[in-house]
């Protein structure tokens, strides 16, 4: 019953926290005090978000003009 129930999970519920994880991770290098760290990781989560969109309103073009 478990893997047929995780085969319908649809895969976009995975993404805010890979966003999440990889913002953090990422502005966490760059800074060391908490404050930079937070305000670069919403902003590159909004950017990565942004560009995920971007790339999901592509492809729903291509596709529907098939």
């Amino acid at each position: 019953m478990m893997p047929l129930l995780l085969a319908n999970t649809n895969m976009m519920w995975y993404a805010p926290p890979l966003i999440a994880a990889i913002s953090l991770v990422y502005a966490a290098t760059h800074h060391e005090r908490m404050t930079p760290i937070l305000i670069h990781a919403a902003r590159l989560a909004v950017m990565i978000s942004g560009f995920m969109l971007l790339i999901m309103a592509v492809l729903a073009a291509i596709s529907w003009q098939l």
